[in-house]
C-alpha cells in the first residue's frame, strides 16, 4: 500500500484524505509511514470526532453490537488531533474536519479548540462534514470553515436548499 500510494503521489496526486476512524486507526499509520520524505508534496486532511467505545476493530458479524460515540469536547479535540499527528508522523494536519457534530457540545465549543490548534500551527484549516446550515453559520462565527463534506449526487439533492447557499 505504500507503494501505491507513492505511485499516487509520483503521478501528480496531492491530496490525501483519511480519519482516524478508518481501521480504526490503521489508515492514518499508513498514510503517516506512506508521507516520510513526501510530506511536502500533498495536502493532508483527517477527521476526529468519533470513536468505538472498546477500542477494538469493529466486528460485523450477525448479531454484533457496536459502541459508537460523537465527541466535541475540547479535551477530546486536542487529544484526538495530538493522536493524528502522532499516527501521521506530521507536524501539522492541512485539513481537520470534526467527522460528525456533537450534539450534546455547541459547536462553538468545539470550534474555539480548532481554532486554538490553528493558532498553534497543529491544523491549517476546519472542515466540517455532514452538517446542517445553522451549524455552518454557527461554527464560521468563531473561525472561518475551509471544506464542507457531505454527500451531493444525483439521488441527494437536497443540500442545494440550505447548505450550498450558506457555503457560498
Amino acid at each position: 500500500m505504500i507503494a501505491l500510494i507513492h505511485h499516487a503521489i509520483d503521478r501528480g496526486v496531492t491530496f490525501l484524505d483519511t480519519s482516524d476512524l478508518y481501521g480504526p486507526h490503521t489508515n492514518e499509520i499508513l498514510i503517516g509511514k506512506a508521507l516520510v520524505g513526501k510530506r511536502d508534496k500533498v495536502q493532508l486532511a483527517t477527521k476526529f470526532g468519533g470513536c468505538f467505545e472498546s477500542g477494538s476493530p469493529i466486528s460485523f458479524e450477525s448479531g454484533s453490537k457496536i459502541s459508537f460515540q460523537i465527541y466535541g469536547h475540547p479535551e477530546y479535540v486536542r487529544a484526538a488531533c495530538e493522536a493524528s499527528l502522532k499516527r501521521l508522523q506530521v507536524d501539522y494536519i492541512d485539513l481537520y474536519y470534526q467527522h460528525r457534530t456533537d450534539t450534546k457540545v455547541p459547536i462553538e465549543v468545539t470550534m474555539g479548540e480548532l481554532k486554538k490548534l490553528v493558532e498553534e500551527g497543529k491544523i491549517k484549516y476546519i472542515g466540517l462534514s455532514e452538517v446542517s446550515a445553522s451549524t455552518i453559520r454557527r461554527a464560521h462565527a468563531v473561525h472561518p470553515i475551509t471544506a464542507v463534506q457531505l454527500e451531493w449526487s444525483l439521488w441527494a439533492r437536497d443540500i442545494e436548499e440550505d447548505i450550498v447557499p450558506t457555503c457560498r
